[in-house]
């Protein structure tokens, strides 16, 4: 919720002389900030400042744009395209700016303005569905099981009824769909980000595509592609391998082989048979999900590539990592 709506209601409610904290704590958890920033924000709009100040030193985002960016996912980089080709068109100043900023400049002013309390309602991405129409595209997901009932994302608090907990598991601090939850008792709350990803995994998986999850590090993504990976149905194989430090063709072939199976001998260091050998096994349906891929250089990654390629590649691939 806005910042400029909450305001105006709690001085509405302030006007009437009822304001108490509950009321300021509702608010808080409605436009998802403290409640020492509700606080903060109701004593601007006592002096007559219910929207966020912009400064008067430098750009300032305006709502049209605020939309744009909202609508963009969030992407920066887009909102900047966007303005440009506005800019073009003549129509930049009907969105409140005569001018478009460097880039960084813009990261600065949302980065500022989100800071203040400036709510960025992100859309949900809904253009395009892996190529697929939407019917079809339905209905593959509702296959994998990422969906609940009303074709929301599935909210997971824990594990799966049907799939068994490996005994000791609860002492190791490893959940069964594989995810560690180091606190004992602790379940796996699905987040907007957790839910995110779970999708993007799942139209992944849908179209036998490839997609990166990436990320600062300890933001929780290999938590978070492990729970979207559990979320699959258990006829749907998954092959975890993990890249080593700026891995050689040979190192990388190991990897995948054992991830997959394969004779982890002679086979890898001979690159036709172990290509042929991955070639055969990534033909059948599956997921191999390779973690800490900002450690592979571009020829592994040119590799992986011409794997997916291949003619009768049938396996999704699900990279992972920071930067």
């Amino acid at each position: 919720m806005a910042r400029g709506v909450v305001v105006r209601r709690l001085l509405a409610v302030d006007g009437e002389g009822t304001l108490t904290a509950l009321h300021v704590r509702i608010a808080a958890e409605l436009a998802g900030v403290s409640e020492r920033t509700v606080w903060r924000w109701l004593a601007d709009g006592r002096r007559g400042h219910a929207e966020a100040r912009p400064r008067q030193d430098g750009f300032s985002l305006s709502d049209a744009l605020w939309e744009v960016l909202a609508q963009a996912g969030g992407n920066v980089a887009e909102l900047r395209r966007r303005m440009l080709r506005a800019q073009e068109e003549g129509a930049l100043e009907e969105r409140g700016a005569q001018c478009v900023p460097s880039l960084p400049t813009l990261h600065r002013v949302i980065k500022r303005d989100l800071g203040a309390g400036r709510v960025l309602e992100v859309a949900r991405p809904a253009e395009t569905r892996a190529g697929l129409e939407p019917s079809r595209y339905d209905r593959a997901l509702a296959d994998l099981g990422l969906v609940d009932g009303e074709g929301g994302p599935l909210v997971v608090d824990g594990p799966r009824a049907d799939v068994p907990v490996p005994e000791g598991a609860a002492d190791a601090g490893v959940r069964g769909g594989g995810v560690r939850l180091y606190v004992p008792g602790a379940g796996l709350v699905s987040t907007r980000q957790v839910a995110a990803v779970a999708e993007a995994v799942g139209h992944t998986v849908a179209a036998r595509g490839m997609c990166c999850v990436y990320g600062d590090t300890g933001l929780g993504k290999t938590v978070a592609v492990e729970q979207a990976l559990y979320l699959l149905p258990g006829r749907v194989p998954v092959w975890r391998a993990v890249a080593g430090v700026a891995p050689g063709l040979p190192q990388l072939r190991a990897s995948l082989c054992e991830a997959l199976g394969l004779p982890s001998g002679a086979l890898p260091h001979r690159a036709g048979p172990a290509s042929q050998a991955l070639t055969r096994d990534l033909a059948e349906p599956g997921v191999l999900f390779v973690d800490d891929a900002q450690r592979l250089t571009p020829p592994p990654l040119d590799y992986l590539r011409q794997l997916w390629d291949a003619p009768g590649c049938a396996a999704a691939l699900v990279l992972c990592g920071a930067g």
